[in-house]
């Protein structure tokens, strides 16, 4: 298998700025200069001085990696040693971009055949070979498999879908920064991830090198986010942050951790889902120092929730990140009671708390992935009253034209009788409630 033409160096992507940092916006690859073999530059100093810890380890004595994994890593890798397959660098480099890879390790439909000929003149193909070891090889109806592998449905346009269904472009004061909420920013850092999803939001820009982690546009960023206030919380996001190395990861968070008005910053990532090897001790470390920190991440079946997956979330929650997951409700794939409940409980387990299940956005071809807006509220019927109340979403749908996220709830008022609110529980059964300021006029 011929791997990516990039080299990541010794830790990954090169600074913002750095004299090895000559990757194209054109690129799709990691940001980084193709030739660099040089150890990267020391970050940024820290927004304030790191001090020794006295703590307990980030992690219990190691998970093995699932039979599942490893048999697939002895089938397609034979030449590779655990300890490679476990460098978060090799397996970016050795990602499953092409027809040719993926017909050696799958059984390929038509319309799959046809459709990643296609995909690669718009979201292209990209995903790690820890996650392909997750898909099945002969069912093209495999969930995992339907989220990563294009089909021709992929290329039907039908009514209602645009290409920047959110209206981000509109609400961009500064190339590459979302400014929709009053109070709070996101930060689009660059437009790579290790594992491209067929539903993406920004399926636009992702995967084009159309937003290179430039120091120059950070720092139009940053300035922007720096003059105004009024923005207390920043979400980085993309491509998926985690992707950049941990020099360049921490010279961002320290920049954004001395503006004083940044209460929270928050990192919207899959890294843990896609390639969980990425979350090494040395980057929680550096993660930190940079509390408040939250992450979101990006959990869409219980099958992603491996031995590995559960280690990765370990370490972040033990350096103290406040892990939730958003939930993408795509038909065919988590649209049942069961599998979300089953995905729910498993996250808890995780220490992941299941915060949004989010209607999929009307992007460009997206019509396969959709599903009704009852089909959301019939699940979160299913789960309010039957399980705990942190394994409940909040179910959203993220407004077009930029309108934000509105959050929708199954009908529980039924009406009044005097002072009396008739309220629907979880069993169907009707409830009064005495509303004694409820009644008109009142």
């Amino acid at each position: 298998m011929k791997p990516d033409a990039v080299n990541l160096g010794r830790t990954g992507v090169s600074l913002p700025g750095s004299p090895n940092e000559t990757g194209s916006e054109n690129d799709e690859e990691p940001p980084g200069s193709p030739a660099a073999s040089e150890p990267v530059p020391a970050s940024a100093p820290l927004s304030r001085p790191a001090r020794k810890l006295n703590v307990v380890p980030l992690l219990r004595p190691r998970i093995p990696s699932s039979p599942r994994v490893s048999a697939f890593r002895r089938a397609f890798f034979p030449a590779v040693s655990e300890k490679e397959w476990n460098d978060w660098q090799w397996q970016v480099r050795h990602r499953i971009r092409t027809r040719e890879q993926l017909e050696r390790m799958l059984v390929l439909s038509d319309s799959e055949r046809g459709a990643i000929e296609r995909a690669q003149a718009r979201l292209p193909v990209g995903i790690t070979p820890y996650f392909m070891s997750l898909i099945a090889r002969e069912d093209a109806a495999d969930p995992l498999r339907r989220t990563v592998i294009p089909t021709m449905e992929e290329f039907v346009r039908s009514p209602g879908e645009d290409d920047d269904p959110l209206g981000e472009e509109t609400q961009s004061p500064v190339r590459g920064l979302v400014h929709r909420y009053p109070d709070r920013v996101l930060l689009l850092v660059l437009d790579f991830c290790s594992t491209y999803c067929r539903y993406c939001t920004r399926s636009r820009i992702v995967g084009h090198g159309a937003i290179y982690p430039s120091r120059a546009r950070l720092e139009q960023a940053i300035d922007y986010i720096r003059r105004t206030p009024t923005v207390r919380d920043v979400l980085i996001s993309g491509g998926d942050p985690l992707t950049l190395n941990d020099e360049r990861l921490a010279w961002l968070l320290s920049r954004l951790r001395a503006i004083a008005h940044v209460e929270i910053i928050r990192i919207g990532t899959k890294i843990p889902a896609v390639l969980p090897q990425r979350i090494t001790p040395a980057l929680v470390r550096m993660l930190r120092h940079y509390h408040p920190l939250w992450m979101s991440l990006h959990f869409t079946h219980p099958a992603e929730c491996t031995p590995e997956a559960v280690r990765a979330c370990e370490r972040l929650a033990n350096a103290g990140i406040p892990l939730g997951s958003q939930t993408v409700l795509l038909k065919g794939i988590n649209d049942s009671v069961p599998v979300m409940k089953e995905l729910c409980h498993r996250l808890l387990r995780m220490r992941v708390r299941p915060y949004y299940l989010y209607q999929c956005d009307p992007i460009t071809g997206s019509a396969h992935f959709r599903t009704a807006v009852h089909t959301g509220l019939e699940i979160l019927e299913g789960l309010r009253g039957h399980t705990s109340g942190y394994a409940v979403p909040t179910f959203v749908v993220d407004a077009p034209g930029g309108g934000g996220k509105i959050p929708l709830m199954p009908e529980a008022i039924e009406g009044r009788e005097g002072r009396d609110l008739l309220l629907r529980n979880f069993r169907g059964r009707t409830c009064r409630y005495p509303d004694v300021f409820g009644e008109a006029g009142a």
